[in-house]
C-alpha cells in the first residue's frame, strides 16, 4: 500500500473542507493507493499518535497553496486544433457560418495520425493549465469518420493521464448533410455512438430550415435513450432571439427523464431574448436539470458580427442561469482553428472572460468562481461520484499558485502541481531572479 500525505493546503471555497482565505486553518490530505482517505488539519500528528510508521509515508508540503479538484474543459474540438492556417481555412468574416464552410472545404485530407498529433499538443496545453477532464466534439459528417476514430484512439491511449469524453457531432447538420452514399448526418451520428462515442451531438440552428432543426432535437433524445448516452448539443449559437431549440431540447429531455444527462452548449440567443421569455423558460430548465456549457472567448469573437452599435457580448446568460440554480460550466472551444485564431487551454483565462462578460464580480461571486471550472464541470460531464476532494474518491487534484480563490482569480494564477490517482503529473517551479527589493515583495 502506497501512502502519501500532502500537508499545509488551503482547500478552495465551494469544496468539502474548504478554507475561505489565507487566514483560515490549513488542511492535510491523506492519500492511499491513489484515493483520498481523509482531508483534515494536523494529520501528521494524528497518524503518529495512531502508530503509523511515518518513514513509509511520502510527505509533500504544499506551503499554504490553494488546492482544488482538477479543471474540466466541457467544450472543445480536438479534431480542429491548429488548422487555422491551412490553405483555404482562413475565416475572413469571423462568423460561425463561414468557419463551418471553411472547415467543410478543407477537412477532406485529414488522417487519423495527423489529427492525433495535433490533438496531443492541444491536450498537453490544457493539462499544463490544470485540466484533467475534457469533453471533445468529433465531427462525424465525414463518411470515413476520421476524426471520431482518432479521438477514440486517444481516449484509450491517454486514459491514465486525462479523461476524454467524445461527442458524436454532426458539424454540417443531421438533416442538412448528405454523404456520397446518401447517408445523413443523423446516420453518421448513430454510427459514431455504436463505435463508442460518449455523447450525442447536434447543431439545430445550422440546419437548412426550422423543421430540420426540430427533427434533429427529437433524434438526439431518441438516440441518447436508445444507446444510454449523454447529450451535448450546439444549441442556438446565434444572435437570433427567435432561435428556440433550447426550449425544445429541454422539454424532450425532461419528458424522457434524461435532463440531467443533457448539455446545451453556447445558447448565445439567450443573450438576445427578452426577459419575459427567459424567465418563463427557467422553470423548465430547473425542472429538467439541464446543464449549460459556455464558451465565452469564442462567442465574444464570433457573435454580434451583424451588429453595429450597441454590439452584443455574444454569451449566454451565465449570471441569471446560475442565480436560477441551473448548472453552468465553461469550455475553451477552439485552439487556432477556422472559428477562433487563439486559444491556449488556460481555463483561468476563460473564467476571467466569463466573470467580466457576465458581470459576476461581487466578492461573493469571485470567491465562488472556481466552481465553474471544477464541480460545475464535473456535473456537466456526469461524473458525480468519481470527482471531488472527498474520502474514497480518486486522488485527483491541482495546486494553484495562490492561497485563496480570490487571489487565484485576481492573479489568473498558474497551476503549480497536478496530481492524478495520487501520481504527480507535473510540478511547475516559478520564481523571479532579481536584486530589486520591490520585485521581491
Amino acid at each position: 500500500m502506497s501512502t502519501q500525505l500532502f500537508t499545509n493546503a488551503h482547500i478552495a471555497t465551494g469544496m468539502p473542507g474548504s478554507t475561505a482565505d489565507e487566514t483560515a486553518p490549513v488542511q492535510d490530505i491523506l492519500v492511499e493507493d491513489g484515493r483520498f482517505v481523509e482531508i483534515a488539519p494536523d494529520l501528521t500528528d494524528r497518524l503518529s499518535i495512531q502508530g503509523k510508521d511515518m518513514s513509509t509515508v511520502e510527505v509533500t508540503d504544499l506551503e499554504g497553496k490553494l488546492v482544488c479538484p482538477p479543471f474540466c474543459d466541457t467544450h472543445l474540438h480536438l479534431d480542429y486544433v491548429f488548422t487555422a492556417r491551412k490553405p483555404g481555412a482562413v475565416n475572413e468574416s469571423g462568423t460561425l457560418f463561414e468557419g463551418i464552410q471553411r472547415w467543410s472545404e478543407t477537412k477532406s485530407d485529414l488522417t487519423v495520425e495527423e489529427i492525433k498529433e495535433r490533438a496531443k499538443i492541444g491536450i498537453a496545453k490544457e493539462m499544463r493549465h490544470g485540466v484533467q477532464f475534457i469533453r471533445s466534439h468529433a465531427d462525424v459528417t465525414d463518411p470515413n469518420l476520421t476524426s471520431l476514430k482518432a479521438l477514440l484512439e486517444l481516449k484509450e491511449e491517454l486514459k491514465d493521464t486525462v479523461t476524454l469524453q467524445i461527442v458524436s457531432f454532426p458539424q454540417e447538420g443531421m438533416y442538412s448533410y448528405e454523404g456520397p452514399k446518401g447517408e445523413s448526418g443523423a446516420d453518421l451520428v448513430e454510427e459514431g455512438l455504436k463505435m463508442g462515442a460518449d455523447c450525442v451531438g447536434g447543431i439545430p440552428h445550422f440546419e437548412q430550415c426550422r423543421e430540420f432543426g426540430e427533427r434533429s432535437m427529437h433524434t438526439v433524445v431518441e438516440l441518447a435513450s436508445k444507446y444510454d448516452k449523454l447529450i451535448d448539443v450546439h444549441c442556438d449559437e446565434t444572435d437570433d432571439p427567435n432561435s428556440r431549440y433550447l426550449e425544445l431540447l429541454s422539454a424532450l429531455a425532461y419528458r424522457a427523464g434524461i435532463g440531467a444527462r443533457t448539455t446545451a452548449s453556447h445558447t448565445c440567443s439567450l443573450g438576445s431574448a427578452d426577459n419575459a421569455y427567459f424567465f418563463h423558460l427557467t422553470k423548465l430548465l430547473r425542472a429538467a436539470h439541464i446543464n449549460f456549457a459556455c464558451a465565452p472567448t469564442e462567442n465574444l469573437y464570433l457573435q454580434g458580427r451583424q451588429d453595429t452599435f450597441p454590439k452584443r457580448r455574444g454569451i449566454t446568460r451565465v449570471k441569471e442561469l446560475t442565480e436560477a440554480g441551473v448548472n453552468v460550466s465553461l469550455g475553451q472551444d477552439s485552439m487556432q482553428d477556422p472559428w477562433y485564431p487563439l486559444g491556449n487551454g488556460n481555463m483561468m483565462l476563460i473564467l476571467d472572460y466569463m466573470l467580466h462578460l457576465a458581470q459576476m464580480m461581487s466578492f461573493g461571486e469571485i470567491d465562488d468562481a472556481l466552481k465553474f471550472l471544477t464541480v460545475n464541470g464535473a456535473t456537466t460531464l456526469g461524473m458525480h461520484d468519481a470527482y471531488g476532494l472527498e474520502a474514497g474518491r480518486p486522488a485527483n487534484f491541482i495546486v494553484l499558485d495562490a492561497s485563496s480563490v480570490f487571489d487565484a482569480v485576481y492573479e489568473r494564477c498558474s497551476v503549480l502541481r497536478s496530481v492524478r490517482d495520487g501520481r504527480t503529473l507535473f510540478i511547475r517551479n516559478e520564481s523571479i531572479d532579481t536584486d530589486l527589493a520591490l520585485l521581491k515583495r
